[in-house]
């Protein structure tokens, strides 16, 4: 049998100088994160033959946590697709590598790379994904012990976490890099809209704040409230989307005696997800020519959040405003980690590290005649994060770095306590946003290539 102690990953020049010390060998075993994973003998050759039979460059696998009290936890990881290309994906804490192909992805590597913030491990698995393949076993091959207890609603915004700033930037040129090397790079910033008076005044009113709603009768209200008491120079109106609801959600907005207020009710059966109250919304007579995100559990900061996003529209040109939020209680005290405003967002590659973070931020605001174009996936997690990606691709971005919004974390979230198998569905269908994407994007560099004259901006 092979050797099956894992050699603990550091940086890139150090795992070359180890395989330079070593004896000629096709793999190596490498320990992610610090951690010490165990796995037997018979498990290290199960992922030999997989790597062998499939020609792999990394093989990972699922893994069992061991918990402090000595209980184990299964913890399956995602497939790898084309799209995952952020770097906080989750191979666990154990991989198999194919030793030639870490030395043909990092033979142009410097000390540079090697002193990136993770020793240039993202670098590394990203020139190592080009051309080859990459497998995953979903077999429970090792055991670690587990060393992060948090809810999944605890860690969703580690990605954004302003103390990370310096890592985020420093993983933003890895990831501008891999994109110029698949030809998956949007070098030239998209285009702006020239708004006139007249376009939009086709609409019924110049704004329309967008709320879907499910079976949120301790919020609803609150949340109507702050869109109807947005102070603005322009008429707006509020339409939410009653998806269903049977807890009492529906008799609490027929209270609401304010004309502004157009609810649509849904049966429940039609089996919409956000993304389909979304479009529902965006495709009623009642919709202005700007429309304005709103969770059903969340409120504005103040009353003049709907202002500031339609003045950044016509100030900017942008198809796409997007603003920033604090992370509070059911209370409305702020909570750790506080503001979240995506400052990893830049004019010139904003549209490109996109394809990194795991979200836009909020509130969202979209042209309606542009997002009437493109739509909604009908789903109820990442359908924010396709539309913002697709227009991405195409358009001018406006960010408003200030909190316009207050983003309750609470027990009723649907985020709040997701389990491992959940957490990855979540992951892995954003994975595949991204790989249509990419490829999306590879598709119009091609033809930029070819007809260079022949663009729309």
């Amino acid at each position: 049998m092979k050797p099956t102690t894992p050699y603990k990953f550091t940086t890139v020049d150090a795992l070359k100088e180890e395989l330079l010390r070593r004896p000629l060998d096709q793999y190596i075993l490498v320990a992610l994160k610090g951690r010490e994973p165990e796995i037997s003998a018979e498990s290290y050759e199960r992922m030999i033959d997989v790597a062998n039979d499939c020609d792999a460059t990394i093989t990972y696998s699922y893994y069992r946590e061991r918990t402090a009290d000595g209980e184990l936890e299964s913890h399956p990881v995602c497939d790898y697709q084309p799209g995952s290309v952020r770097d906080d994906f989750d191979f666990g804490p154990l991989v198999l590598l194919n030793i030639a192909d870490i030395l043909s992805a990092t033979d142009d590597f410097n000390e540079e790379d090697s002193a990136l913030p993770d020793g240039g491990w993202y670098a590394m698995r990203l020139r190592m994904s080009i051309g080859n393949i990459i497998a995953m076993v979903p077999e429970y091959l090792y055991t670690v012990d587990k060393d992060d207890y948090r809810k999944s609603g605890e860690k969703q915004h580690d990605y954004v976490d302003p103390r990370n700033a310096d890592y985020q930037k420093a993983m933003e040129e890895v990831l501008t890099d891999h994109l110029y090397e698949i030809n998956a790079l949007i070098e030239t910033p998209p285009g702006n809209i020239n708004y006139t008076e007249n376009e939009l005044n086709e609409f019924p009113v110049r704004a329309s704040v967008v709320i879907p709603v499910r079976n949120r009768v301790g919020t609803i209200l609150d949340a109507v409230k702050s869109a109807l008491s947005q102070l603005t120079t322009f008429p707006y109106n509020v339409i939410v989307v009653d998806n269903g609801s049977t807890d009492g959600t529906s008799q609490a907005l027929a209270t609401v005696t304010d004309p502004r207020l157009k609810v649509i009710s849904l049966t429940g059966h039609e089996g919409h997800g956000i993304g389909g109250c979304w479009n529902i919304a965006l495709r009623s007579e009642h919709c202005g020519a700007f429309a304005v995100q709103l969770d059903s559990d969340d409120l504005y900061s103040d009353v003049t959040t709907l202002q500031r996003i339609v003045d950044e529209f016509l100030e900017t040109g942008a198809a796409m405003v997007i603003g920033s939020y604090m992370m509070t209680d059911f209370n409305l005290r702020p909570i750790p980690p506080g503001l979240i405003d995506h400052r990893e967002w830049t004019d010139t590659n904003g549209h490109n590290n996109a394809l990194r973070v795991n979200g836009f931020g909020a509130p969202r605001a979209y042209y309606t005649k542009v997002v009437r174009q493109i739509l909604f996936p009908d789903v109820s997690y990442g359908e924010d994060y396709a539309v913002c990606l697709r227009i991405s691709r195409d358009y001018a971005v406006g960010r408003i770095y200030d909190p316009l919004y207050l983003c309750r974390r609470w027990e009723g979230n649907s985020d709040a306590a997701l389990s491992i198998e959940a957490t990855n569905r979540n992951n892995s269908y954003k994975d595949f946003l991204r790989s249509v994407e990419i490829m999306a994007r590879m598709k119009m560099n091609r033809i930029i290539k070819e007809s260079p004259d022949d663009q729309p901006f």
